[in-house]
């Protein structure tokens, strides 16, 4: 069987790997960790990189990939057997690792369990300063948009051995590897493509000068801040243009117990934002009338978003 541990790090392809790289960091306080030629390495805090940037040449921009680190019970022999005895391609990785894709076609790498000695075994607070003043606490989960809503779901289960925590009736489902509510989720649109990589944060104050910080920058808000009524989490999602995603800050995420039933919640706006509205049209589009809509804030000044063509 396979065992994961947790969300390693995202693959970010982009257009501008000099001026990506400055971007993520000034404007979310991520630090350089390594540059290895097309390839630079930006973490949060004292992790060896939660984001792996790569220059695009000529392919499209966006998440290139989602590494997870496996558990120390599973080793990658036993991680290729498991995969390949479901049928599932599997590749070896320049990072040592694995590669394989889900049914969608987005890129999985799986990573060896990293040891972890000395203060690296301490909570976060109590380790010596390796990140700046006002960085995300840590990379928390991914979020990708689907047509194939249940063979999905079956492949993230069986193959990767993530446990459902709850369900949006037919809309969306929410997996998890340990307590936290949730590592990824799938949201049904009718059509594939990666929708956002969520950063962690202390609570709320520590969002709101995040935010703050972002809007001087010239980001605006896709949607939020919203009080999710599935995990529970607070979270505020902001459009970057550049890589086709969104970044969701979040704090407050639910943990379950182990023997953890899945709920499933009714698909309303009490379930998404208990808060108030449920996000715009504009939320799960990527084209630049979307962009625009957000932007200048149209669909609030009585201007619909047309349907994609």
């Amino acid at each position: 069987m396979i065992r994961l541990a947790r969300i390693d790090h995202v693959g970010l392809r982009v257009e501008d790997l000099d001026e990506a790289a400055e971007r993520w960091c000034s404007q979310f306080g991520l630090v350089e960790r390594s540059r290895e030629g097309e390839v630079v390495r930006l973490a949060c805090d004292d992790e060896p990189h939660c984001l792996e940037l790569s220059a695009g040449r000529g392919e499209a921009v966006g998440i290139e990939h989602v590494a997870w680190e496996l558990h120390p019970d599973c080793d990658l022999d036993a991680a290729r057997a498991h995969l390949e005895g479901l049928g599932i391609e599997v590749d070896e990785d320049v990072a040592g690792g694995l590669t394989c894709r889900d049914l969608d076609g987005n890129r999985i790498q799986l990573l060896p369990a990293r040891a972890r000695t000395g203060v690296e075994g301490y909570v976060q607070h109590a380790r010596p300063a390796a990140g700046v003043p006002g960085a995300p606490r840590k990379l928390g989960h991914v979020n990708f948009l689907t047509g194939r809503l249940k063979e999905q779901t079956g492949f993230y289960t069986d193959a990767l051995g993530m446990k459902v925590s709850d369900r949006l009736e037919d809309a969306g489902v929410w997996l998890r590897i340990d307590s936290e509510h949730h590592v990824m989720a799938l949201v049904d649109t009718g059509a594939a493509h990666p929708h956002h990589l969520a950063f962690e944060y202390v609570d709320f104050g520590h969002k709101i000068a995040a935010l703050d910080h972002l809007a001087r920058h010239g980001r605006w808000l896709g949607w939020g801040p919203v009080r999710h009524g599935i995990a529970g989490n607070m979270a505020s999602y902001v459009r970057i243009v550049e890589e086709e995603c969104f970044v969701e800050l979040f704090c407050d995420m639910e943990r379950v117990p182990e023997d953890h039933e899945p709920r499933n919640y009714p698909d309303d706006r009490f379930s998404s934002n208990t808060w108030g509205p449920l996000p715009p049209r504009s939320y799960f589009r990527f084209d630049q009338a979307a962009i625009e809509s957000e932007r200048e804030s149209l669909e609030t000044r009585g201007v619909p978003l047309a349907p994609l063509e």
